[in-house]
């Protein structure tokens, strides 16, 4: 374990440097509005690559001074205008090769509201819609697993 200083850590004043690789963090987000016919899921298109083109849950990186939560919160506003919900942590999924970009870990938060709200696709979204559950687009990365326990989990969390 090394031990530097480093003008570029802003929320403490040293910097730990590591033998071994460190994995990026992600967040995403799965929010599901129930309605008289079933679940609908709120998607993003993705602008850019790996995977463009697919629908993915509303998502990205942790800043490195960032609480998972707030950028939860965060990623789902800059990528679908939608704010002031409350979330709840859902799993941690880190298969070492769900992204090709390197390895990320992803935390998911879930959502449940009472309808399809507003939403419209910025940042490094293409576009924001809401989907039937049962009828779901073709998905980026591991988001079809994410998806169905986030499903399974809000369907037995309601029926409680």
């Amino acid at each position: 374990l090394l031990l530097e200083t480093s003008p570029t850590v802003g929320y403490h004043d040293f910097m730990y440097s590591y033998d071994y690789p460190h994995p990026a963090v992600t967040v995403d987000v799965a929010v599901f509005s129930a309605t008289n016919n079933g679940y609908r899921l709120l998607l993003i298109k993705r602008a850019d690559p790996p995977d463009k083109g697919k629908w993915a849950l509303p998502g990205g990186f942790v800043d490195i001074d960032e609480d998972l939560e707030t950028a939860a919160l965060r990623e789902l506003h800059e990528e679908t205008g939608i704010s002031d919900i409350e979330i709840e942590q859902l799993h941690t999924f880190g298969k070492p090769d769900r992204d090709p970009r390197e390895r990320v870990i992803t935390v998911v938060y879930t959502a449940v509201v009472d309808e399809d709200l507003p939403a419209h696709a910025a940042s490094d979204a293409e576009q924001a819609e809401w989907f039937d559950v049962n009828a779901l687009p073709e998905l980026a990365f591991d988001h079809n697993e994410i998806i169905n326990l986030a499903y399974h989990k809000i369907g037995a969390k309601l029926k409680e």
